[in-house]
């Protein structure tokens, strides 16, 4: 009966976001209108974790299981913190500017859009897996293959966070340019957050030359990694 009750709400988690990805449109103007924010901060926070925790095992298992356990733990709670550490900026400053959308619908709005981050890293799962399985002695085409991925799943994902915060902007027209802009200025913010964060929070993936870390210390910085990794697959040094 327990284990009945605990797949019916899996699945009600999950459609959930599936009508996110089906039908946007009508699932943002409920979030203007307010209709069921607790159920879809909750569906989408579970189906969300676990779609990251899945590309976290792929990616950490390019060193071992510790890493990834480590990744699936790491992934989601990375991209829960981004949000938390930035929301407050977003939330204040639009209500500041004229903006009268609740706590709840502006967080949802951010939900929505790591949701959608979420859903596209599980679709690339099998790409990432297959490399990581026909590649096994690439791990820097391997790492850099992983941080194209999220550049693509994350430019989506902001895409998909400015129309959803244009949409919520409909019903308070006083102030809706500053708030445009702000929301852009925000988004860069965002992004040098994340960016910060994920260093902090490394390895995700694990060189498997390196002993496990759960977490290493931090130095230097995530683009001259990226330069070290290119100058190693193209024979620089």
């Amino acid at each position: 009966m327990l284990q009945k009750k605990s797949q019916s709400q899996g699945i009600r988690h999950f459609n959930v976001l599936i009508s996110l990805l089906r039908d946007r449109q009508n699932f943002l103007e409920e979030i203007n209108r307010g209709v069921r924010l607790n159920r879809k901060i909750s569906s989408l926070l579970v189906s969300s974790s676990i779609c990251f925790a899945i590309y976290g095992v792929i990616i950490g298992s390019s060193h071992s299981w510790m890493q990834a356990l480590s990744s699936a733990i790491k992934l989601p709670a990375f991209y829960l913190l981004t949000l938390i550490i930035c929301f407050p900026t977003l939330f204040f400053f639009n209500v500041l500017f004229g903006s009268r959308s609740s706590f709840q619908q502006h967080f949802v709005i951010l939900l929505t859009a790591v949701s959608v981050i979420s859903v596209l890293l599980f679709s690339f799962a099998p790409i990432s897996l297959f490399f990581l399985i026909t590649t096994p002695n690439s791990y820097q085409f391997f790492k850099l293959l992983n941080v194209l991925i999220f550049g693509v799943t994350g430019f989506f994902g902001v895409r998909f966070l400015y129309e959803g915060m244009q949409l919520l902007s409909q019903q308070d027209e006083v102030g809706k340019k500053t708030r445009t802009a702000i929301l852009r200025l925000w988004l860069l913010l965002y992004g040098l957050v994340g960016m910060q964060l994920g260093w902090f929070l490394r390895p995700f993936f694990g060189s498997p030359d390196d002993k496990f870390e759960l977490f290493r210390q931090v130095q230097g910085n995530f683009y001259l990694d990226i330069v070290g990794a290119l100058s190693e697959i193209f024979g620089f040094r």
